[in-house]
């Protein structure tokens, strides 16, 4: 399956650079630009899949770089999303009036922004969405919603799959269990944070069928990690 690439376009020197570290550890192709005039001499260079689009740029601004890109009929159907501190409604409006398929207020996080970036590529150009992240032995699989370890595929219910998925989006993160709570329950919903036990523990079962360390960790009063173990080697013929 091809990668999708996505044009970073930010001021910011290192939000720019973060941006474009966490999407190419998400395995998406980056190209970054400074300004409204460079991003625009991108999209004729590299014509990529996605555009991440900061409203506030010298020289040109975003809005009228996306009122370009829509104007011509090569580029008017490249997904643009809008990375902007402008949080007013007018403005979010506006934004999307002028062709933007989605609006991320900043601050922002990155498990956001590459939800956003996923969500309008599954719309626009599914062939290019690769939902797979691999930490360690272990391999989940977001649109076919399947989990392997060591290449074995692992049967999981859907909260234990939420729930590694979770913590797979952080390696080594330690979470409480509150927080775990609010990211895999909701939180609206009232559940018991001795509930987490439950299902770690359903977890940690299921997982060990097909591996042989437990990659989650315990860390006393302070709640669950995923450390990463590396695939077991084949064994020689």
């Amino acid at each position: 399956m091809p990668a999708a690439t996505v044009l970073v376009v930010e001021d910011d020197e290192s939000l720019r650079t973060l941006v474009e570290y966490n999407l190419s550890k998400e395995s998406f192709g980056v190209v970054a630009a400074r300004d409204g005039e460079e991003a625009l001499l991108k999209v004729e260079e590299s014509r990529p899949d996605v555009v991440i689009l900061d409203w506030m740029l010298p020289n040109v601004s975003g809005i009228e770089v996306c009122r370009q890109l829509r104007a011509r009929p090569e580029t008017r159907g490249i997904p643009i999303i809008m990375l902007t501190a402008r949080a007013d409604e007018a403005d979010r409006i506006r934004g999307l009036d002028t062709g933007a398929d989605d609006y991320v207020v900043k601050p922002f996080s990155m498990e956001e922004l590459t939800a956003r970036i996923r969500a309008v590529l599954r719309r626009i150009r599914p062939s290019l969405v690769s939902d797979t992240v691999t930490c360690g032995d272990i391999e989940i699989d977001r649109t076919a919603h399947r989990v392997r370890r060591n290449g074995q595929e692992v049967h999981l219910g859907p909260t234990e799959f939420r729930l590694l998925d979770h913590l797979m989006q952080n390696p080594g993160r330690v979470f409480s269990r509150e927080q775990l709570l609010n990211a895999v329950w909701g939180s609206d919903v009232f559940v018991e944070a001795r509930t987490v036990d439950v299902h770690i523990g359903r977890l940690r079962k299921a997982l060990a069928k097909y591996g042989d360390g437990n990659p989650i960790r315990t860390v006393r009063s302070a709640g669950y990690s995923l450390e990463p173990t590396a695939p077991r080697q084949a064994e020689a013929s």
